[in-house]
């Protein structure tokens, strides 16, 4: 048996986490260089990027109103014709709604307009356009750039496209097509790129671009576009066209030099970068290594460019410019329900603890506030040191340890936990974690009185996620299975958690304006029973997470004394219908649905818990805030009949 004085030392940890985090915030205006804070998620004070800001040049001339009209003749008989494209490439047009700088300012925009307008109808494949921009009935190419023009000043735009012209014959010298299977988004824009297809200005653009691609993917880095012939035939309304591309030669990666570093291990930046000297070149290796360089969190900026030419050798010298990030960091949050209370969250942060990227963050937590009595609250205190580059520049070590005072309506909860693990990506899709943990706790509630619970144990946990935006999404698939095997010492007994969750999301619009988002998650845990298992590894339901409208996980197995506890299986679903009605202003309705049992295999015998409602978001670059409105079909003691909640973030 562990001793109580143990349990006396968790008691007056987790009693402290409170004043700690108050702490955080108070501190962080003394502690030095602190250079930003943030309070929900937004900065207050202090800058993540130190980058100068534009200064607004004075506008030349006095202002001078104008009325301006673009007609497109014959837009609605043109084949593929995109009037208002055309329309909106005239700068005059675009800002109507304010007077022009001065005269001059004037007749340099209808100037403008010309090249614009032009443009324009050549990205639609019209090449025997005519264009007319009239000022004051004067056509614009003809008013001298001094002349004084009478106010308000009439502006009529008069375009006329001509037939649409079609590909001819079209080469392309220095081809490296075959390697375009490899690249499929440039594979289809040669679909676009032939005889008979509409002879737009960008697809000629474009097929240059994806030929010079095709060769630096095949290590070709300093291909290049050479001359490029483009000849109308107006006879036969056809465009023939003659793209010469020059690939150099074959490249390998060269000396990796690192520019721009304080504070960093420039060998690290390096090892992360993970291009190895003497390897043929290849772009998505590079633009992969930009990408987990900025996954640090420690760099502004990050750029690779790659040297002007190659060494006799055919080697490619290549520079690392980076701009590092403030040290640390500090900010604060809070969250609030009817039903569960309001909470308060504070953080210290420090994202490069000995110069190799290493991430130290401690944060507390007060949650549960619901009365004036701090017995109450749940406190929780944790750091979390995450090392990048651990066996692999892909893999991070995480080491964690918490300690936490819980109370919730089926028990209150005292102990430490500590994990340490590793994190690995095996595609850009597909992630997945092992690590060790282990726990002590002692817990209190009205049906099994107090108890001790001590265990060890691992985790492994897979995780599949498509979502374009996580805080966010508007499509895309997020699948997690996770398994923790473990063993209690204080009760001698095996024990194993298995859970599942999946969520789904659908853009019912095309400018997603409507999505439709589904959860659904399911857990069973086999070995001991309810009364030999720690209630923390049991299952309960309901929140603002979880099913809405019910308490904080006060959704479990009722016992005979009329007592909440946890189960051994888990149910849960949700859907939501999200609609956005401005760019800042949404709306949601939802169905949530919970169902816990005790034994590890359901028999469904009891019923399942319902929760409807609707809520409004308050859309952010960094996430929605959230109030929801939740009714609960089925309360059960401890349940009020209408819930709300605030927070940051989708419910799911």
């Amino acid at each position: 048996m562990i001793a109580r004085s143990t349990s006396s030392l968790v008691l007056k940890v987790s009693r402290i986490a409170f004043a700690v985090c108050a702490l955080t915030i108070v501190a962080a205006a003394f502690v030095k260089p602190v250079l930003a804070f943030e309070l929900f998620g937004i900065s207050l004070f202090g800058r993540e990027d130190d980058s100068d800001e534009g200064i607004e040049g004075e506008r030349i001339g006095v202002p001078v109103p104008y009325d301006v009209s673009v007609s497109v003749l014959g837009e609605d008989a043109a084949e593929g014709l995109d009037g208002e494209a055309v329309r909106l490439a005239s700068s005059l047009w675009r800002e109507r709604d304010e007077p022009a700088s001065g005269d001059a300012g004037l007749l340099a925009g209808a100037r403008a307009d010309y090249r614009s307008l032009l443009g324009a109808l050549y990205a639609q494949g019209f090449y025997g356009a005519s264009i007319s921009i009239g000022v004051n009935g004067r056509e614009a190419s003809d008013v001298s750039p001094g002349a004084d023009l009478s106010s308000p000043v009439e502006v009529a735009i008069e375009v006329t496209p001509g037939p649409l012209y079609r590909f001819g014959r079209l080469e392309i010298v220095g081809d490296a097509s075959v390697t375009a299977q490899r690249l499929t988004e440039d594979a289809s824009i040669f679909e676009d790129f032939a005889s008979g297809q509409p002879a737009r200005s960008t697809v000629i653009l474009a097929a240059e671009r994806a030929a010079v691609s095709a060769w630096r993917a095949q290590g070709f880095a300093l291909a290049s576009a050479g001359d490029r012939n483009v000849v109308a035939d107006h006879s036969t309304r056809t465009l023939d066209v003659t793209l010469l591309i020059v690939p150099d030669r074959q490249a390998h990666y060269g000396p990796l030099a690192v520019e721009g570093i304080d504070r960093m291990d420039p060998q690290f930046v390096a090892y992360m970068a993970d291009l190895p000297t003497g390897e043929i070149y290849d772009p998505r290796e590079v633009a992969e290594a930009t990408e987990r360089l900025a996954a640090l969190e420690v760099f502004r900026s990050v750029r690779i460019e790659n040297a002007g030419a190659l060494s006799a050798d055919g080697s490619l010298p290549q520079s690392i410019l980076v701009q590092e990030r403030p040290l640390r960091r500090v900010g604060a949050g809070a969250t609030f329900s009817s039903v569960d209370g309001a909470g308060l969250e504070a953080f210290w942060l420090h994202r490069n603890l000995f110069g190799r990227a290493e991430r130290l963050r401690v944060e507390g937590t007060v949650s549960g506030i619901d009365s004036v009595d701090p017995d109450d609250f749940t406190y929780r205190f944790g750091a979390a040191l995450t090392r990048p580059g651990f066996l692999t520049p892909d893999t991070k070590l995480i080491a964690a340890l918490n300690a936490a005072r819980e109370v919730l309506e089926s028990y209150t909860r005292v102990g430490v936990d500590g994990a340490v693990g590793v994190d690995h990506p095996f595609s850009r899709e597909l992630t997945g974690r092992f690590a060790v943990q282990g726990r002590y706790a002692e817990f209190d509630d009205d049906v099994f009185a107090e108890r001790d619970f001590a265990s060890a144990g691992f985790e492994a946990r897979l995780t599949y996620d498509t979502r374009d935006l996580p805080t966010a999404a508007t499509s895309g698939l997020f699948l997690e299975a996770a398994a923790t095997p473990y063993y209690e010492f204080i009760n001698d007994n095996l024990g194993i958690a298995l859970t599942g969750e999946a969520r789904a999301y659908q853009s019912l619009t095309e400018n997603d304006r409507l999505i439709l988002a589904a959860r659904a998650k399911i857990g069973t845990a086999l070995g001991p029973s309810i009364a030999e298992t720690a209630p923390d590894r049991l299952f309960l339901a309901g929140g603002g997470s979880s099913v809405r409208g019910y308490a904080f996980r006060n959704i479990g197995v009722l016992q005979p004394n009329g007592e909440i506890t946890g189960g051994r299986f888990l149910l849960e679903g949700s859907v939501e219908a999200r609609a956005r009605f401005t760019d800042t202003i949404g709306g949601v309705i939802f169905a949530d649905a919970g169902y816990v049992d005790a034994d590890s295999v359901p028999n469904f015998e009891d019923d399942l818990r319902v929760g409807v409602g609707t809520g409004l978001r308050y859309l952010t670059p960094l996430g929605p805030i959230r109030f929801d409105v939740a009714v609960p079909l089925d309360p059960g003691d401890g349940d009020d009949d209408v819930a709300f909640y605030i927070g940051i973030g989708e419910a799911f």
